[in-house]
């Protein structure tokens, strides 16, 4: 199944690998609670705290994204949140709690790294660098506008405005 029409469901397929067999290793590890994308988190606040906006950015994820995950990490007390520079903005902080588990976490990160370098090896190009090349591509011009250039008919001959009140193309 190599078709791009598939992509997004095999990515959703792959990243639904990845990530249970890093919870599976989690729960080997007594942390089945702990979340894999809790991990880039952590790892970003080990450092020092940030703002929500620090840690999408650095994350690479949606602010929205982020201020969920964020609120997720409070809710199992592994991080909190202060108040920023004004209103708008919030710190975050990890908890005691997460800085106790950061030696496990940083020898799980360690040996993650090393497996997903050695499935890389594996592969005619390394998946990290095709997400971001792929990630570049679709910053210079959206999916969307990709999908409206493929077919600039589309909305207009299915869209809402194509369709009587019964809900039927025209």
């Amino acid at each position: 199944m190599t078709s791009p029409e598939f992509l997004g469901t095999r990515l959703r397929h792959l990243l639904e690998r990845l990530e249970g067999a890093v919870a599976e290793v989690y729960d080997d590890l007594g942390l089945s609670w702990f979340r894999p994308r809790f991990t880039a988190y952590i790892r970003e606040l080990s450092a020092n705290p940030r703002s929500i906006k620090e840690l999408a950015e650095a994350v690479g994820v949606t602010h929205s994204a982020a201020s969920q995950t964020v609120a997720q990490l409070v809710k199992d007390e592994l991080a909190t949140l202060e108040p920023g520079r004004d209103a708008r903005q919030r710190i975050v902080r990890l908890t005691p709690a997460a800085e106790r588990l950061l030696p496990v976490l940083h020898a799980e990160w360690a040996a993650t790294a090393r497996a997903a370098r050695e499935v890389e090896g594996e592969l005619s190009a390394p998946l990290s660098a095709v997400v971001e090349e792929m990630i570049a591509a679709l910053d210079r011009r959206s999916m969307r506008e990709r999908i409206g250039a493929a077919d600039p008919e589309l909305i207009s001959r299915w869209g809402p405005s194509a369709r009587d009140a019964s809900g039927r193309t025209r």
